[in-house]
């Protein structure tokens, strides 16, 4: 099954789906492609509205991402909900390309198992989708060695019975916009913490972990990186840094670390937490660093605030490539000119998914949509 899965989802391209929205009001719902920029303005999930976005900047897009709004287990009857998932890739497409095909399975089998959710079914459906593909990769060992060098941060937001979930590996991150009821200004609150090792939390993790590797964190060119390779901590995928039997030859001589590891140097069990929503939370914002390069959580909650919410996360793409055609003193209009790879030099892959948490529906329509590829992908069913 799983080098079927795996046959599917690497080729070089795939274009969107979307599984059910009618509507003229919530817009195409398969979205919409601007040159680099995929969009879907605006969608209906069971707590709410939605706005996603997603621009390339590598040769291959190696983010992903996916909204899922309807049951969250396999039993019938059960509550609906909604989930997100942001899945930022490194080395290639090819893990975040996975996760999102297989992830959002695992959670609606452990929500079945347990009957309900909980913090314990995401880490385990983290763990499962890892150990799939650490199987892909030692089927692949021997012709496509490479694999063992590709991996994917993942972010994960889930709301269910009225509670939030949030679960992070890596360095996307999730930002709620909160009214101060004092104030009565949107407040920024950050739900997620990055697993990169330019945090010191992180590097005294890994050091308390790997005791006897004072190499465990090194600063290579003004940055810290695990083993002096990687940054973040956290992740699925990246075999390499999991398990010794994928560290050596066919696998480039760059990513083959001197010394055997008996200990997986990075986990993939994610970090997460759990609230109860108040009437106070307004949306939360759901992205990968490339967002968060450019603009800070209130700017972001700002934006998302004070703008119509009809193509919110376009605009917040918009404004952070803004921001990065600043930074080379040049305009928005010159950087849109530049093509994917070449692009890298400027801004990385950015996706972002805005959810309005208004109030919850269980008449909303089933929605699966998955963003990634050379364009996002979507399905909606009333």
């Amino acid at each position: 099954m799983v080098s079927a899965t795996f046959r599917r989802i690497v080729s070089p391209c795939w274009r969107p789906s979307i599984v059910g929205e009618n509507s003229s009001r919530y817009g195409d719902a398969s979205g919409r492609s601007d040159g680099l920029l995929w969009y879907k303005d605006s969608g209906r999930h069971a707590n709410g509205e939605f706005s996603m976005a997603v621009v390339q900047a590598n040769n291959l897009l190696e983010d992903h991402s996916q909204i899922e709004s309807g049951p969250m287990s396999l039993i019938e009857g059960s509550p609906r909900g909604t989930f997100v998932g942001v899945y930022d890739g490194h080395g290639g497409p090819e893990t975040a390309r996975f996760v999102n095909e297989r992830l959002f399975k695992h959670i609606k089998k452990f929500t079945s198992e347990n009957q309900g959710m909980s913090a314990d079914v995401i880490t385990k459906a983290f763990l499962a989708t890892e150990e799939e593909f650490l199987a892909v990769v030692k089927k692949q060992w021997q012709h496509k060695p490479q694999l063992a060098s590709v991996g994917s941060c993942c972010l994960v937001g889930v709301i269910y019975n009225g509670e939030l979930y949030t679960a992070n590996a890596g360095d996307s991150r999730a930002v709620l916009g909160r009214l101060d009821e004092a104030t009565k200004e949107i407040k920024a609150v950050q739900l997620s913490y990055e697993h990169n090792a330019s945090r010191e939390s992180v590097r005294e993790e890994l050091r308390s972990l790997h005791p006897d590797d004072p190499q465990i964190v090194l600063m290579k060119h003004t940055v810290w990186r695990v083993k002096g390779l990687i940054q973040i901590s956290r992740s699925i995928g990246d075999a390499y840094l999991k398990r010794k039997e994928f560290n050596q030859a066919p696998l480039l001589a760059k990513f083959r670390l001197a010394e055997p590891f008996e200990k997986p140097i990075l986990k993939a069990e994610p970090t997460v937490q759990v609230q109860k929503l108040q009437p106070s939370d307004q949306f939360v914002i759901f992205a990968s660093d490339g967002l968060w390069e450019h603009l800070s959580n209130q700017e972001v909650v700002d934006i998302v605030q004070s703008s119509p919410r009809n193509g919110v996360a376009k605009k917040l793409i918009k404004t952070a490539l803004c921001e990065a055609a600043k930074k080379r003193e040049m305009r928005y209009s010159d950087l849109k000119k530049i093509d994917r790879g070449i692009r890298r030099h400027f801004h990385d892959d950015i996706t972002v998914i805005v959810l309005y948490l208004d109030s919850y529906n269980p008449r909303a329509p089933v929605v699966s949509i998955k963003g990634g590829g050379d364009f996002g992908i979507g399905i909606v069913n009333g």
